[in-house]
């Protein structure tokens, strides 16, 4: 008999699986149903901001595969709500009474918008184990989000986005981490005007370190951007229109200070889906609880991967109960759930788990070149030379834009930030990825940005096994076979490795490798 496995979550990471089902689907050995909350098809969500700013087309998020599933026998619940599953008798239950039997459960309902504690958003926001309902209001509190007011976690988000931007609004950004600056920066861009409220000192304090972070604003007030650091916001004030209906109107924060705007954006994180896992007693901390296969701490029939999957060993609990990590909060990590969930579901023999990647951090924005890994709040000064430690680097020239920082064990790179350093930065994060040594002079990787640029760089960043695309992890050899098979286009690129289609920040890195090494015939 086939297997039952019934899908909860139709975001990117839930249709990588499905594809990778599909050839057990077509033998047989797996029945499978997909429920999702949305009526659209799969579409990836870390490219709204692209959409919501004008930069790209709504077909261009568009993830293919739903109608090849649909003739391979999938079959999709679109437009639903799971509100409760009865681990016992093995059945999912639906907002509209339909009861769906299953052998293995797999959840990869994402992840939703933190709405901050502010005073005209406390109804909007909700409780973590508030119990499911219909789909339209999964992600609400009691009432939806003040108009004028959106998370861009959806295409209906990013319609209105697009909208304030088309129109050259004033657009607010609560929250300066990556996703925040992006959509400021490229907001900018496209001629909206915009500021950017954080708490924080500096932009981006969860992947830069401050002095990075400081650089990073004067380059994005440079290019039009408002920043407003030490903005602690305390309450929205809204306007009434001719018909009575409210919209934001501007951020009040503790000094007093008002920010008007016709939108606010919050950029606030994010919080697994975790509701369906505790209403059925599955063990949940920022997430649900699975091991390094995704199979569930509690029930070994049921799985999760993606945003809402928390990856720990149950030995790594304290007394307490507590459980370090969490989600990635990364699409690359959850598709190599999702492929390795595949070939487990579909085989039944669970593989070796697979080691993760340094996570490197890259700021997708035109103007202003980003990135960073490992450990970047090292003090320069906690180590002497010589002394066993970290040992730190910093170069910094705030004036136009640049600064480096380097931390290192016994030569070896463990964390770096760049900013405005885009050479230098390329090729940080090839040392990084292969724990090389650094050269025994540091500046000399400053050279690589140098106006008469000479130097040879330390490693070939467009090597035949240099890492180009992180979220699927495509080398560039990858990359040139795929060329010399087809047409040497992004496009087709995208189309027979995947390369690009996950965050997009190696687009341009794809593009150069095919302008510079690719010719066609």
């Amino acid at each position: 008999m086939s297997e039952r496995v019934v899908l909860v979550g139709y975001g990117p990471v839930g249709a990588r699986l499905v594809e990778g089902l599909l050839p057990a689907v077509r033998d047989g050995r797996i029945d499978l149903t997909v429920v999702g909350a949305e009526t659209h098809d799969v579409y990836n969500r870390v490219l709204l901001a692209e959409y919501a700013v004008g930069r790209m087309q709504r077909d261009g998020l568009d993830l293919a595969g739903r109608a090849i599933a649909e003739e391979a026998g999938v079959r999709f619940a679109l437009g639903t709500t799971v509100v409760g599953v009865d681990r016992d008798s093995r059945v999912v239950r639906l907002h509209d009474g339909i009861r769906i039997p299953y052998d293995r459960l797999v959840l990869a309902t994402g992840a939703r918008a933190n709405v901050p504690t502010l005073a005209g958003l406390e109804r909007a926001q909700r409780h973590r184990s508030t119990r499911p309902a219909e789909p339209t209001a999964l992600d609400q509190g009691t009432s939806p989000l003040p108009r004028g007011v959106v998370a861009l976690r959806d295409l209906a988000d990013a319609e209105l986005v697009r909208t304030a931007v088309s129109a050259g609004q004033r657009i607010v950004v609560l929250g300066a981490g990556v996703l925040g600056m992006e959509l400021a920066l490229a907001a900018a861009e496209a001629g909206a005007q915009v500021v950017v409220a954080y708490h924080s000192a500096a932009p981006m304090n969860r992947t830069l370190d401050e002095n990075g972070g400081r650089v990073l604003a004067h380059a994005a007030a440079a290019l039009g951007v408002e920043m407003r650091h030490h903005a602690r916001a305390e309450s929205i004030v809204q306007r009434y229109d001719d018909h009575g209906q409210a919209w934001f109107d501007g951020l009040v924060c503790a000094d007093g200070s008002v920010l008007a705007g016709d939108l606010l954006v919050l950029s606030c994180g994010v919080a697994a889906r975790t509701e369906v896992a505790s209403l059925c007693g599955l063990a949940t901390s920022t997430g649900v609880l699975v091991d390094a296969a995704s199979r569930s701490w509690t029930d070994p029939d049921v799985f999760a991967i993606g945003d809402c999957a928390h990856v720990a060993d149950p030995a790594d609990a304290d007394p307490d109960g507590r459980v370090p990590g969490g989600p990635s909060g990364l699409v690359g990590p959850g598709w190599r759930q999702a492929d390795r969930l595949a070939a487990l579901l579909s085989s039944g023999v669970d593989g070796p788990a697979p080691v993760e990647r340094p996570g490197v951090v890259m700021l997708k924005a035109e103007g202003i070149d980003v990135v960073a890994a490992g450990d970047v709040d090292a003090d320069p000064f906690s180590h002497a030379p010589g002394c066993p430690g970290p040992q730190v680097t910093v170069w910094a020239d705030p004036a136009r834009g640049a600064y480096v920082k380097l931390s290192t064990v016994d030569g070896v790179l463990t964390g770096f930030v760049s900013v405005g350093m885009p050479r230098t930065g390329a090729e940080l994060t090839l040392l990084f990825e292969r724990g090389s040594e650094l050269p025994a002079d540091r500046s000399s990787l400053l050279r690589l940005d140098a106006p008469d640029a000479g130097m040879a760089v330390v490693a070939d960043p467009f090597a035949a096994d240099a890492t180009v695309c992180w979220c699927n992890g495509v080398s560039a050899g990858a990359i040139r076979e795929a060329a010399s098979a087809a047409e040497p286009t992004v496009a087709c690129v995208k189309a027979a490795t995947r390369a690009g289609t996950g965050c997009g920040g190696c687009v341009g890195r794809i593009a150069e490798l095919l302008a510079r090494e690719v010719v066609p015939a």
